[in-house]
């Protein structure tokens, strides 16, 4: 069997400045904390209120899926979801949402992990659009998603600065090289 000859296809220069040059970061950095601070202040709010991870701890998410669960706008297969798991374990989920909203964003502020935080924030876009939730969504998960694909520097003016070159990464044993 013959090998197929691999066929590389160069990046052009905008997307390379935007995703691989520390050059960029300073664009990244202003968006990074915009998102960020969106996360970290709703983060902060939930893990303050009672009805999120006090006494009443699951109350709040138990109110947000009726809510979407009443929509003719959520998919069935979501409205599943959040009938057969969120609803039996709300305080699991109220937990979840509101220190996974507050580590996204104290991540995002950081620039720590900026990636894997951005990431997650996505995620969590995504499952409020499902749930039939705008509000920032729809802007707060393209954001997130430009932070994912610019993980390599994003994080430059931050703890990623320091943080990358040392873990490395999976395709180059001696770590992240910024330029």
């Amino acid at each position: 069997m013959k090998k197929a000859k691999e066929i590389v296809v160069p990046e052009n220069p905008v997307s390379w400045y935007l995703f691989s040059s520390t050059r960029s970061a300073w664009l990244w950095l202003i968006i990074r904390l915009y998102v960020g601070y969106a996360w970290l202040t709703a983060g902060w709010k939930k893990v303050t209120a009672d009805e999120w991870t006090g006494e009443q701890a699951g109350a709040a998410v138990q109110g947000f899926v009726q809510g979407a669960l009443e929509k003719e706008d959520v998919s069935s297969w979501y409205a599943a979801f959040l009938e057969n798991v969120v609803l039996s374990s709300p305080k699991v989920f109220s937990f979840m949402v509101a220190y996974g909203e507050l580590f996204v964003g104290l991540g995002l502020i950081l620039g720590l992990f900026t990636g894997i935080a951005a990431f997650f924030g996505g995620f969590m876009n995504v499952s409020f659009l499902f749930a039939g939730t705008l509000s920032t969504n729809p802007l707060l998960f393209v954001l997130a998603t430009w932070l994912v694909l610019a993980w390599k520097v994003a994080g430059f003016y931050g703890l990623d600065r320091w943080a990358l070159p040392l873990l490395g990464t999976p395709w180059q044993k001696n770590g992240v090289h910024f330029r």
